[in-house]
């Protein structure tokens, strides 16, 4: 009897043992699943607090650079040192990169010649330099509500640029100084008068003006060659770079007067000045540096701007047309007529 309790007992006992046992592999069958399918707390920590580390140094690195020194693709700043003999070791490099077209592309594009390039402490250099200066024309290449506008020159004080429109199409673009704070220029609409290729200031006979193009023949404005220093400093007038002075007093179509010069028959090309200066603010070409489209004027702006000009603009000019052909006419019936005659011998 003791005998047969004693097995059964044993017997009991070994199933309860291999229930543990089997019982205890499954649940540590379970963790090990779960360890490997979810990361444990500590390494979802560590790596937060990594990748937040990596950003906040990412953040600090980039804002440590100054935004002048921040290249878009586009554009890039170089900065010019206050130091003199820095500034030319700077400037020699630049002008071993860089040919003299290249170069003369770059100052455009800050607004300078060639004698004020010590004027700025940053310049804006594009990656791509094209010297036709095309390429970053801050004007619309097309505006269709100019379609019949056969010659129009703008000028935008906020951008201190100039644009020439042919049929709607931009041919040209460049860069002015325009009336400093004290003796801002006149904007509205204008039309080109006399030319004169070098013109004496009214205000001092000490400032030669080149390439002469007079807008405004009371007021004394027109746009000529005369140094471009990086702002807006001129006495009203419209100061460029030679050859855009060279190039516009080419272009530019004067009025027509009525015998004796007293009265007007016909305006010249028309002029539009529009805008102002951002004074004291950052100037705006450097703005291309954190966004090349900075200076950009949108179709539907420049389209805003022209609106009320334009009845007037093809008004003058196809009055103008019908003076010209009207003149041409009267110079072919006032011409002699010459005859061939023949003798014989």
């Amino acid at each position: 009897m003791n005998t047969l309790f004693g097995r059964k007992s044993f017997f009991y006992t070994l199933i309860f043992a291999l229930f543990l046992i089997s019982c205890k592999k499954e649940t540590l069958s379970e963790n090990n699943s779960q360890s490997d399918d979810n990361p444990s707390t500590e390494a979802v920590v560590a790596e937060t607090d990594s990748l937040k580390k990596d950003s906040v140094e990412e953040k600090v690195v980039k804002e440590s650079v100054p935004p002048i020194m921040q290249e878009n693709g586009f554009y890039s700043g170089l900065i010019l040192p206050k130091d003199k003999k820095l500034r030319d070791s700077v400037y020699a490099d630049f002008s071993k990169k860089y040919t003299e077209k290249e170069r003369y592309t770059i100052l455009a594009l800050n607004r300078l010649d060639s004698k004020s390039k010590w004027n700025a402490d940053t310049l804006v250099v594009p990656t791509k330099i094209d010297t036709t200066l095309m390429a970053y024309s801050p004007f619309p290449m097309q505006l269709d509500i100019l379609s019949n506008v056969k010659k129009l020159v703008v000028f935008s004080y906020p951008i201190q640029a100039y644009g020439v429109y042919s049929n709607g199409s931009l041919v040209k673009w460049g860069p002015t100084s325009m009336g400093s704070k004290s003796a801002k220029t006149k904007t509205g609409l204008m039309f080109a008068n006399w030319k004169k290729k070098l013109a004496i200031s009214t205000v001092s006979d000490e400032w030669k003006l080149p390439y002469n193009v007079n807008v405004h023949n009371t007021l004394g404005i027109g746009w000529h060659e005369y140094t471009l220093p990086g702002y807006p400093a001129s006495h009203s007038c419209l100061r460029l770079l030679k050859k855009d002075a060279q190039w516009l007093y080419s272009y530019a179509d004067t009025w027509i007067l009525n015998p004796g010069g007293a009265t007007l028959k016909a305006n010249g090309t028309p002029v539009v000045i529009f805008g102002d200066y951002p004074w004291g603010k950052r100037k705006p070409w450097r703005k291309l540096l954190n966004d090349p489209n900075a200076n950009n004027i949108s179709v539907e702006e420049m389209t805003q701007l022209m609106e009320p000009n334009i009845e007037k603009i093809v008004k003058e000019q196809s009055n103008r047309e019908k003076v010209s052909d009207s003149i041409k006419a009267a110079k072919a019936m006032a011409a002699p007529i010459h005859t061939e005659s023949t003798s014989g011998m």
